[in-house]
């Protein structure tokens, strides 16, 4: 019995909780997403959705971004964040994305403790759930989402969920685990997919 139980992949004994497929949305969907944006405050729309996409931060944690929240750290961007639970956290920010942050900041005349989207979580959902719409994404796209997507294409690219955990602020890696789960479902099933009969 424990000879034919070490032929089977570690991720057969993962929790069951686990193996629920995270939804999420691909660099290319984002982009779309965020291209739908229209109206006078697009820029602004287009950016919050770049934000959360490209940094993995919860919604409230982005309404609460000012220009004095961004710093650099060994020549590259950082975001310093409070968390769930009041905790702070430094989160990697692209390079570009900080610099659109702070001209932004600067074509608004924002002060560095205003806040950089100046909207309610309410009117965040409104503006990504129109923006899905008109781009023809026909899945239940919400802010938490984009944070999903962040999660995915990180663990994608580096293959580091203790890394994740950090960058995400999960407490616990189960949370982070269920990312990995996602990729190593999805793998499987493209290299089922691939035997042919």
């Amino acid at each position: 019995m424990s000879q034919n139980r070490s032929l089977v992949p570690r991720a057969a004994f993962v929790p069951q909780a686990l193996n629920a497929i995270v939804p999420y949305l691909t660099r290319e969907e984002v982009i779309r997403l965020a291209d739908s944006c229209e109206g006078r405050n697009a820029a602004r729309d287009k950016l919050l959705i770049h934000t959360l996409f490209q940094t993995g931060l919860r919604i409230s944690e982005a309404l609460s971004l000012t220009p004095a929240k961004i710093g650099m750290q060994n020549g590259h961007a950082v975001l310093d964040i409070i968390g769930k639970g009041r905790k702070p956290r430094r989160v990697a920010c692209p390079n570009n994305l900080a610099h659109r942050l702070k001209s932004y900041a600067f074509d608004k005349k924002l002060r560095s403790e205003d806040k950089l989207f100046g909207i309610n979580r309410t009117r965040a959902w409104k503006i990504i759930k129109a923006a899905a719409k008109k781009a023809g994404i026909n899945k239940p796209v919400y802010p938490h989402l984009l944070r999903h997507s962040d999660a995915i294409e990180r663990l994608r690219q580096t293959g580091n969920p203790k890394a994740l955990q950090i960058h995400l602020g999960h407490e616990s890696p189960l949370m982070t685990m269920r990312y990995l789960s996602t990729l190593t479902a999805e793998d499987a099933l493209r290299i089922q997919q691939e035997v042919e009969f």
